[in-house]
């Protein structure tokens, strides 16, 4: 019997970026809460940016949050992994040194960017919701910083793979997020770990639960999961990794596998 239900965003329910969910998911969703099932939206995104997107029901599931650094249910924070300072201010030194890529560095609640890009700040803004803060000097934020991203507009997994991987890969948690984001969290923090405390918490095995992801960052997540579960579109790598593929984002994949678990 399936106690828990887990699923990205991007990728995995909407196209990259888009705040445009099929509003066919939240009767599904609200009849599996009915039914007992913990809903789980796991992202990379903020707090606001998932509030937004699930508007209809956010007061009611529980949020893995920016890579699995902060979760909260219901206005409470259940789990929140800073980065120091000074780690921050060093990887933002480094991003800082790169050519055409963004930094945001996010607190619990909110975003700090020093971007003047009036189209990077529009799209986040815009379509991802994200609660934006624009700074002169990041190097000057102070906040619980859980999460600092690499920006770029066509590879950002290419960009980091030298200086950024090379350098940080074991003092972070480095994860590729779509084709635009690299996410750098504490090290040993990822969706996966956020959703084994949440399974412990509540008692709940891996038989118990069902899992939808797309990409990298989804991995570790999906692996706490027998019923595992890769959108088509996904990369081969986490096909690989899913013990059952479903249709894809348009299609609308997930909530298919939903309408038949209820």
């Amino acid at each position: 019997m399936i106690k828990l239900v887990a699923t990205d965003i991007d990728g995995t329910l909407v196209v990259d970026g888009s705040a445009n969910l099929n509003p066919d998911y939240f009767p599904v969703f609200q009849r599996l809460m009915e039914k007992g099932i913990l809903v789980v939206v796991a992202s990379g995104r903020g707090e606001s940016s998932i509030e937004n997107i699930m508007k209809p029901i956010a007061n009611q599931i529980t949020m893995i949050a920016e890579g699995g650094s902060y979760v909260c249910a219901k206005g409470q924070t259940l789990e929140l992994h800073k980065i120091p300072m000074e780690i921050v201010r060093e990887l933002v030194m480094d991003i800082r040194s790169m050519t055409e890529c963004e930094i945001m560095v996010n607190g619990p609640k909110c975003c700090y960017v020093e971007t003047k890009d009036e189209k990077f700040l529009h799209w986040i803004i815009e379509d991802y919701h994200f609660n934006v803060i624009q700074v002169d000097d990041l190097l000057e934020v102070e906040d619980e910083i859980v999460k600092v991203s690499l920006y770029h507009p066509v590879d950002a997994g290419k960009q980091a793979k030298q200086g950024i991987f090379q350098k940080w890969e074991g003092r972070l948690h480095l994860a590729v997020s779509g084709n635009e984001w690299v996410d750098c969290v504490m090290p040993g923090i990822n969706k996966g770990t956020a959703l084994q405390k949440l399974q412990q918490q509540y008692g709940i095995s891996k038989e118990e639960t069902m899992v939808f992801g797309d990409n990298r960052n989804d991995l570790e997540m999906l692996e706490q999961a027998v019923y595992s579960f890769a959108v088509e579109n996904a990369r081969e790598e986490v096909k690989e990794k899913a013990n059952y593929i479903t249709d894809s984002n348009k299609n609308h994949g997930v909530l298919k596998v939903l309408r038949q678990l209820l």
